[in-house]
């Protein structure tokens, strides 16, 4: 009988993935344990192996398409083996009937396709939908007992092109969509892509973004850095800037600890983990978050470590679902592409997220120990802290943020 070749569980919380590339195709032989496909699931690309060796019968998953955990990706037996008796869905019990909505006139007269009953909806599919003008009854399901999820709503937007509705209203507004042109290029969206559009888009949504930008006198970190550079050599570890506001921002976060927070219904969690993610540039395909666990129990030498490390591995694509989870508070370090200061947008649900900008000499009015006024060029930054407003007010993040100015610039 043939093997089925199942969605695995790749971590706590996940339950669904994303089909993204097959490496084998129909009628290719594998052997066991060898790569058979990549799935995405939070931004992070995973290798499935074959769970034995033969020939692959049947790809069921197409790419792009998502695929709960436990059902059936391919079937992998010997060639001309039948998978009939093996293709059998496990069935679930269905969700209580809705009540279909009214179904709209289509676009250009069209007559409208039959009301249905859609089944559960989540919440990430109605969103879309609402934001697009789709309506659902003329989306096809390819889910779980023909549940419409995001990706057929989003698959349905690019089919259907100007079968869409070209306004959206949001916010008392329109919204209108882009016409090509003549010589106009069309690149298709990545999984990535989307999920990134699709989380900043929420968090926006979310919480109300509160900007406050203070600078910091990088000096003694330089200084710091400039003795150390050539030891942490020696261990193998490149010591970046990263390393340094990831390390006062630990001193933030444990002076202020309502900055290391999420909001819930209930009310403010604090969390108890100091877990930094630091946004990576993975070129062309976007960004990812990888995340620093338990930092504030790290010395230099080893958040400079987890830094390398974790860099290293997300642009080579070889990070775990486990590494992009957990975070508490995040780190951007756009000044890496010659940016001064910038806005941010929040990693929910976290509190806040903190920008740092280019490093740049520049002439600033300083005290010297004669109390008098004098100019003097120091390597400068920027540091631009966005935060939920709806946990902290202006005078708290300030004080958070000018607590990582401190650590900064009076780095022991």
């Amino acid at each position: 009988m043939a093997t089925k070749v199942l969605v695995p569980l790749l971590g706590e919380g996940v339950e669904e993935v994303t089909v993204t590339k097959w490496l084998k195709h129909e009628g290719d032989t594998i052997q066991e344990l060898e790569p058979l496909l990549e799935v995405n699931t939070d931004k992070v690309d995973t290798e499935i192996p074959a769970p034995a060796a033969g020939t692959v019968l049947k790809i069921v998953a197409q790419e792009g398409a998502p695929a709960k955990v436990g059902t059936i990706l391919a079937f992998i037996g010997k060639p001309g083996e039948s998978i009939e008796s093996a293709t059998a869905m496990p069935v679930k019990a269905s969700p209580p009937a809705r009540q279909a909505a009214p179904v709209q006139a289509a676009p250009g007269g069209q007559a409208p396709a039959p009301q249905m009953d859609h089944g559960f909806i989540s919440p990430v599919v109605s969103r879309i939908a609402a934001e697009r003008g789709v309506d659902l009854s003329r989306v096809r399901g390819t889910g779980l007992n023909g549940r419409i999820t995001k990706n057929d709503v989003l698959k349905y937007v690019e089919s259907a092109g100007p079968g869409i509705p070209a306004q959206t209203q949001a916010s008392g507004g329109s919204i209108r969509s882009a016409t090509p042109g003549a010589g106009d290029q069309l690149i298709k969206h990545t999984t990535i892509r989307r999920q990134i559009a699709e989380h900043m888009v929420m968090s926006q949504k979310t919480s109300p973004h509160v900007l406050s930008v203070m600078e910091a006198d990088m000096s003694r970190v330089v200084t710091d850095r400039a003795a150390n550079k050539a030891i942490f050599e020696r261990d193998g570890v490149k010591l970046t800037f990263t390393a340094y506001f990831i390390a006062a921002i630990v001193a933030g976060l444990k002076a202020f600890p309502m900055t290391n927070s999420s909001w819930t219904e209930e009310g403010v969690l604090v969390h108890a983990a100091i877990n930094i993610g630091m946004a990576t540039s993975l070129g062309d395909e976007g960004l990812i978050v990888p995340v620093i666990k338990g930092a504030d129990n790290l010395s230099l030498l080893a958040i400079a470590r987890s830094v390398n490390d974790l860099a290293t591995r997300a642009r080579t694509k070889k990070l775990q679902p486990e590494d992009v989870r957990g975070g508490t508070f995040t780190l951007t370090n756009h000044g890496i592409g010659g940016s001064l200061f910038a806005m941010p947008i929040i990693n929910q649900p976290q509190c806040a997220i903190l920008g740092t900008g280019a490093i740049q000499k520049r002439v600033i009015a300083i005290t010297d120990s004669s109390g008098n006024d004098a100019f003097s060029i120091r390597p400068m930054v920027y540091l631009s802290l966005v935060f939920d407003h709806r946990i902290l007010d202006g005078a708290r993040a300030d004080a958070f943020l000018m607590k990582v100015k401190d650590a900064l610039e009076h780095w022991a």
